[in-house]
C-alpha cells in the first residue's frame, strides 16, 4: 500500500543516471515529482518517461523537479536516457531501499506509483493508477497547473 497524502516523504540518498549522489534534501523549497516505474526500456515505462520528457517545457519555471526511480543500475539508466533523450534524472535504487521506504515493492521491481512532494517535504498527491501516455500532464492537472 503506497504512503498516504500528508505523510512526510522519506529522506533518501541514491545515485542518479550519471553516478551523482542525489538526496531529497537537495530539492528543499521545490515540488518534487517522484515517480517509480518497473524497468528501463519497456513499453509502458518508455511511454511514461517520454511523457515527462515531452512535458519538461511545461514544468520549467514552476520549481518542479521530476525524478524517475527504478531498481535498474546507472548503466541501464544511461542507456535508457540516451536512447530516448530523457531530460530529467533517473535514480538507481539497486538495493531497493527507496522502493521499500516508499512502499512500492512489486516483488523485485518497483510498482508504478507517483508521489508529489511539496517544498516542505510532505506528500501532497499519490497516483497509483497511472496512464503512462499522459502521466506528465495528468500530474500538472492534479497540481492545478
Amino acid at each position: 500500500m503506497p504512503l498516504t497524502v500528508g505523510t512526510d516523504a522519506p529522506a533518501f540518498t541514491v545515485k542518479d543516471t550519471n553516478g551523482n549522489t542525489v538526496s531529497l534534501s537537495d530539492f528543499a523549497g521545490k515540488t518534487v515529482v517522484l515517480y517509480f516505474y518497473p524497468k528501463d526500456d519497456t513499453p509502458g515505462c518508455t511511454k511514461q518517461a517520454c511523457s515527462f520528457r515531452d512535458a519538461q517545457p511545461e514544468y520549467q519555471g514552476k520549481d518542479i523537479v521530476v525524478l524517475g526511480v527504478s531498481a535498474d543500475d546507472e548503466a541501464s539508466h544511461q542507456a535508457f536516457t540516451q536512447k530516448y533523450n530523457l531530460n530529467f534524472p533517473l535514480l538507481a535504487d539497486k538495493d531497493k531501499s527507496l522502493i521499500g521506504a516508499y512502499d512500492v515493492d512489486g516483488g523485485g521491481y518497483a510498482k508504478r506509483v507517483t508521489y508529489v512532494i511539496d517544498p516542505n517535504g510532505k506528500i501532497i498527491h499519490v497516483d497509483s493508477s497511472v496512464n503512462t501516455a499522459t502521466h506528465a500532464s495528468d500530474v500538472l492537472t492534479q497540481l492545478g497547473l
